[in-house]
């Protein structure tokens, strides 16, 4: 049976279906605001049923799925998800509403703004299919073609198929035994610096971890006090191109990002500006030597790259980068690092599950690995 392809926003602005909205938050404004611009109308907003609270969203009461169907007819409805989960209890739910009534989850950036819709891929289609002659295996090709398949058409099925196996990556791809010293970009609480030593197994002598939010670094400069398997220096920075004093939302959640990398359609969204400054590996390694370097900035990795380029052209480290922060991300940063470190050999996607399409990473090694 051939899978109906049609792009999501064309076949929202043709039905006469009841187009309603599953979730509030971010993702709901989003969501809200391309629909506006198309000239798509949303009816309702609805919740799961038990998590209904009385809430009131852009003026509307949020019902619960069962009042939703009971008011439309399930199959007289358009569900358009609006938020994000990898929780397996929600994905059921998630499941559970896609069995009864047609269901997508558009994919909106979770930085910047613009929209994945026909123009888009017209605009970008050549450098889309270039991006995808870099990969280095089988895997990766698939995981490829299912996420633009599903921001395309913004069916789930496509992300439930391409999930990587974490550990697989971790030994195949990254392979801790071989690393001694890891700059982490983006390190939370330290998270990540954790999951690291627990698979390399004392090879792991150094870290650096870069962490711009104030709460989020107190929790990552207690657990670096008490590390004993690795010397861990915590900053308090946020990776960039160059040193330059950024605004930065200060609100504590784990995707807040430098206020250039808010998305207009959260202009009413509460935004706590604090400073910080950014600053560039390059400058802070100053000249040392790292074996792995890991990308997670909320919309940064492009200055993040830029700020490490010495480093990268000195050493050749494992790359880590996350691809699904910005619409352009996937195949963009791909084209840039292979035109900036050509003598990277080993070019590897991978994702890690959830819906939208999440964890998404690139991965870049000097020689192809051996999966």
């Amino acid at each position: 049976m051939q899978v109906d392809q049609m792009e999501l926003w064309t076949r929202l602005a043709a039905t006469s279906k009841t187009v309603v909205l599953y979730g509030m938050g971010n993702g709901a404004d989003k969501i809200l605001r391309i629909c506006e611009e198309k000239g798509i109308a949303v009816s309702d907003v609805f919740a799961s049923d038990g998590f209904v609270r009385g809430q009131i969203f852009h003026g509307k009461r949020v019902l619960s799925w069962s009042e939703a169907k009971e008011k439309y007819g399930a199959e007289n409805l358009i569900v358009l998800l609006s938020f994000g989960s990898s929780r397996p209890e929600v994905l059921e739910l998630i499941r559970r509403v896609a069995s009864e009534a047609e269901l997508y989850a558009p994919d909106v950036p979770a930085f910047g703004d613009g929209v994945i819709d026909a123009d888009f891929f017209k605009k970008n289609e050549k450098n889309i299919q270039a991006a995808r002659a870099l990969f280095t295996d089988d895997e990766s090709l698939m995981i490829y073609d299912k996420v633009w398949e599903y921001k395309k058409t913004g069916r789930i099925e496509p992300l439930l198929e391409a999930v990587s196996d974490p550990d697989k990556v971790m030994h195949e791809i990254i392979r801790p035994e071989e690393i001694s010293s890891y700059a982490d970009l983006g390190a939370y609480t330290g998270d990540t610096v954790r999951e690291l030593l627990f698979y390399a197994n004392g090879a792991v002598r150094e870290v650096w971890a870069m962490e711009p939010d104030a709460r989020s670094f107190k929790k990552l400069s207690a657990y670096a006090e008490g590390e004993t398997r690795a010397k861990v220096e915590p900053f308090c920075l946020g990776a960039w191109s160059h040193r330059e004093t950024l605004c930065f939302d200060g609100s504590g959640n784990r995707n807040a990002s430098m206020e250039v990398n808010r998305s207009a359609s959260l202009a009413d969204r509460k935004f706590k500006a604090v400073t910080v400054e950014g600053e560039a590996l390059d400058t802070l390694l100053d000249g040392r030597t790292v074996d792995y370097i890991k990308y997670d900035v909320e919309g940064s990795e492009y200055e993040a790259i830029m700020g490490s380029r010495a480093t990268i052209e000195r050493c050749y480290p494992t790359l880590l980068v996350s691809l699904y922060h910005r619409n352009e991300d996937l195949f963009r940063l791909p084209l840039l690092l292979h035109e900036m470190f050509p003598d990277y050999q080993g070019i590897y996607l991978r994702r890690f599950g959830g819906i939208p399409a999440w964890d998404l990473n690139l991965y870049l090694t000097r020689q192809p690995r051996v999966l």
